[in-house]
């Protein structure tokens, strides 16, 4: 998914989907450094991928309790 339908697909949640979604992503962070440590990372970028995706996740979390 490209970043602007991601973001798009964002905006259309409510605060607790957001949370759940924040949530799911922060686990799969977790699990992409666990499988790193343990040498069993074979798609590196993935991590930094997910990364992006919290950013942007938390940046419209701020924007809607701006609004």
């Amino acid at each position: 998914m490209k970043a602007q339908e991601y973001i798009k697909a964002l905006r259309g949640k409510d605060a607790k989907a957001l949370g759940e979604e924040l949530a799911a992503l922060r686990k799969e962070q977790f699990n992409l450094r666990m499988q790193q440590t343990t040498g069993q990372g074979g798609k590196p970028h993935l991590v930094k991928d997910v990364r992006k995706k919290i950013a942007r996740l938390k940046t419209v979390m701020a924007q809607q309790v701006k609004a």
